[in-house]
């Protein structure tokens, strides 16, 4: 009888603890809520497109947090850290959230990034939030070979970085010339990172011989060379760019060749952020499940475990295919070296 009281004190302490632990969990969010209100806005500097993914987080947050405006502006990964550096340097700074593929690297180095990740982080592995604390990815980008399908019959496509060694293929693709992740640079880096440095490279050289031509643009302008018809092949393409225009009736579709480059789209506060209690709202509502939905019907690949993309099978796990995942410190300090290898191998 004393054991089965024991064990009933127990049950009981424990749920008050328990429920004592939740009302200062949501204490602590209200007063959040309540102090990101009273500052009344949050300016978000990002590198996402404004039409497709922007407006659409912005109305979502402002219609759960009436009272708190969204401001934002544009600009690519390095605009944005060099306008968020000469601020800082200027004592003027401006923004209080921003995101990017590498944007936070020299932002964290000189000291600008609040060293802080939201609630939400806990529902997310490891590999997508920085161990330091100071970033967290909002979203993915799976990088990855696409065909024109009027050109090369489904089936008949490279399926492996083997198959692209094949004759039939040479000059008949193309590639962003540049060094950057959806480019030469992230190619290049992926098979070093797979293949070892000596196989690496004796295999970039077999490749150089196929002539692959380097565009002076972004993925998404080599993906549409490719549905023109210039190039059957066009590599590091973002997989979900083909699937987009695969639904408007392009000829196009991206292979699962394995390893994918995986590239980390991250988010973080300034430390110095003139709205820091609503850019932390802003920050956990763009990660949290429900901010997950609004870039998942944006076409965005979410970072959320837990939220699929519009197409599952674009995300890794759910397609059953391997990415290799570089994160934002990765890319930033191997990207000399991946540039140096291909200036050697394919100029």
């Amino acid at each position: 009888m004393r054991g089965s009281f024991a064990r009933l004190i127990s049950t009981a302490a424990v749920a008050l603890a328990a429920g004592v632990a939740g009302s200062v969990a949501n204490a602590a969010d209200a007063a959040l809520i309540a102090a990101a209100k009273r500052e009344g806005e949050v300016v978000w500097y990002s590198t996402q497109i404004i039409s497709q993914l922007v407006r659409p987080v912005t109305a979502a947050f402002e219609k759960k947090y009436p009272g708190i405006k969204v401001r934002s502006t544009r600009a690519n990964a390095t605009e944005t850290a060099v306008k968020v550096l000469n601020e800082g340097k200027a004592g003027r700074t401006q923004a209080d959230v921003f995101d990017g593929t590498t944007t936070v690297v020299p932002l964290k180095q000189a000291g600008y990034v609040l060293k802080w990740l939201p609630d939400a982080a806990k529902d997310y592995p490891d590999d997508l939030k920085d161990p330091e604390g100071y970033w967290i990815a909002n979203n993915i980008f799976i990088i990855t070979p696409g065909f024109n399908t009027g050109l090369v019959p489904r089936g008949s496509e490279p399926k492996t970085y083997q198959d692209l060694l094949d004759p039939k293929w040479r000059g008949k693709m193309a590639w962003n010339g540049f060094p950057t992740s959806s480019g030469i640079g992230g190619f290049v880096g992926t098979v070093l990172a797979e293949m070892g440095e000596e196989k690496g490279r004796a295999y970039l050289r077999e490749l150089a011989k196929q002539n692959i031509a380097p565009l002076p643009g972004s993925a998404r302008e080599v993906l549409d060379h490719a549905i023109a018809g210039e190039y059957a092949i066009a590599l590091q393409i973002f997989n979900h760019h083909a699937v987009i225009s695969a639904k408007k009736g392009a000829p196009v579709d991206w292979i699962k060749m394995e390893p994918a480059t995986g590239n980390l789209s991250t988010i973080s506060v300034l430390k110095n952020a003139p709205h820091p209690n609503a850019a932390k709202l802003l920050a956990d509502f763009i990660i949290s499940k429900e901010g997950q939905e609004v870039f998942r019907a944006a076409d965005y690949i979410t970072a959320h475990p837990q939220v699929p993309a519009l197409v599952p099978t674009l995300k890794p796990k759910e397609g059953n295919f391997r990415a290799r995942f570089f994160t934002p410190e990765q890319t930033e300090d191997q990207m000399p070296k991946w540039k140096q290898v291909s200036d050697e191998i394919f100029r």
